[in-house]
């Protein structure tokens, strides 16, 4: 027997709000989710790893008082009392949102995994649910590579790492993103050992390359950093747990800690949903293809969010919510506009960006010019006594933004005003320039950048 709905969600992390849209316009609609709504972001990912990264940059900026001549110690640090604040703000929170899903009319929440075995039709806990109209939002996971010895020994991934009630006293970290280093920074900020090894000629290495190249000094003044070393081996030893990785010229190195985090990104859900069986194609890497308006192959079913790759950051997801329930609950033919989005790194100095880097503009064959200012030359990069920190502006000689980049003290705060020039603006340097910034504020820093760039 098949249970039939108009709409059929699958993923409860921002496919949550297409299904409560749909069921608040009076269409019969299912929601899928085995585990806590809200989905990665608000369980085992954004949500819970900034309030930890909090903590840390608390204990910091203790160690910093005495460049203000102010005599603070850290007397201590309750590690567990730590996490499980994270654990006690952020359960109600999914707990409520399952709550208020279950006394929606026109709503099914089924708590269980969810496999495609036909078109539009899953089959959830032995039953078949089947819908007119499908939504695929089932996210992604820690990706784990087949590196020998690694699944004989107790590894975490950044959903065990983000809910550790005891703190390693040392730390191998496998991978240079962004999740890496966050977690990296945190664990190190309040006490671990940190050793960071990464295949790659430096951390972050999407970001823009001078910001690459900066934050890799700067990590590596508090981890030992092995950049350029790909791990080929792990071995447990007692208690201890050692990486081996080489270079491709065969320099090898052995690193050993506690305990081994494994960073090295993500992977769709694809795989365990079978979407092939219900006619949604899929690249090279397992990601669902959609159009512009986030539809897949397979007639009447869209995804969005980690599942579609269009992003991989909660704020697309959300994005792309809007998009999909224009198009599912209201029938319209809304396209996704993915331009001027902005992303952002929590580690301390922040890095964020928005555009095309140096890099790319360079693999483009494309002609720009460079703005740059230094975040400590400006009176409140002073007054806050920073170290580090700079924005660098890309633009087109004709004065279009081409691209933003930013290391420093609240760079993912001082992005957006490039962000809403480059997509509510005219996109163009003069956006800036020709705002009144307020003294002596940080974003100084970014009209001083722009005001660097200079146009033909």
């Amino acid at each position: 027997m098949t249970t039939h709905y108009a709409v059929l969600v699958i993923g409860g992390g921002t496919g949550n709000n297409v299904a409560a849209a749909a069921a608040d316009a009076g269409l019969e609609t299912a929601l899928v989710e085995p585990g806590p709504l809200g989905g990665t972001c608000l369980n085992r990912g954004c949500n819970p790893s900034k309030m930890l990264i909090q903590a840390a940059t608390a204990a910091n900026h203790v160690r910093d008082a005495e460049k203000f001549f102010l005599d603070a110690s850290l007397a201590g640090i309750d590690f567990a009392a730590i996490v499980d604040d994270v654990d006690e703000t952020l359960s109600p929170l999914a707990e409520g949102m399952e709550d208020s899903y279950r006394d929606k009319e026109q709503l099914t929440l089924y708590k269980h995994e969810a496999t495609f075995v036909d078109e539009r039709t899953v089959e959830v806990d032995d039953e078949r649910v089947s819908a007119d109209k499908v939504v695929v939002a089932a996210g992604s996971r820690p990706l784990v590579p087949p590196i020998d010895g690694l699944d004989e020994v107790d590894y975490m991934t950044s959903q065990d790492a983000l809910y550790r009630r005891e703190q390693p006293d040392s730390l191998v970290v496998l991978g240079g993103g962004y999740i890496a280093v966050e977690l990296g920074y945190f664990f190190e900020s309040l006490g671990t050992d940190v050793a960071i090894v990464e295949m790659m000629d430096s951390l972050v290495p999407r970001e823009d390359p001078d910001v690459a190249e900066t934050f890799t000094e700067i990590a590596s003044r508090r981890h030992d950093v092995y950049t350029g070393h790909r791990a080929t081996a792990v071995e447990q030893d007692g208690s201890d747990v050692t990486v081996h990785a080489e270079t491709e010229d065969g320099d090898e190195i052995a690193v050993t800690a506690d305990d081994i985090l494994v960073a090295l990104g993500r992977r769709p859900n694809t795989d365990t949903l079978d979407v092939n069986a219900a006619g949604i194609e899929t690249d090279d890497n397992g990601f669902v293809v959609t159009n512009d308006r986030l539809e897949t192959s397979a007639e009447e079913v869209w995804a969005q969010g980690d599942i579609a790759d269009n992003a991989m950051f909660k704020h697309s997801g959300d994005y792309e919510t809007e998009v999909t329930i224009e198009n599912v609950v209201r029938d319209g033919g809304r396209e996704a506009d993915f331009t001027a989005m902005p992303h952002a790194i929590f580690t301390e100095p922040q890095m964020a960006g928005v555009g095309k880097t140096e890099a790319k503009l360079q693999d483009e064959d494309r002609e720009y010019v460079v703005g740059r200012e230094e975040l400590p030359n400006t009176p409140m990069g002073r007054a806050k006594k920073l170290d580090d920190g700079f924005v660098k502006v890309l633009a087109a000689p004709d004065g279009e933004i081409l691209g933003c980049h930013a290391l420093g003290y609240e760079a993912s705060t001082m992005i957006h005003e490039v962000v809403v020039a480059m997509r509510a603006g005219s996109g163009m340097v003069s956006d800036i320039t020709d705002t009144i910034h307020a003294h002596p504020t940080l974003n100084k820093v970014v009209e001083y950048a722009f005001d660097d760039v200079v146009l033909d």
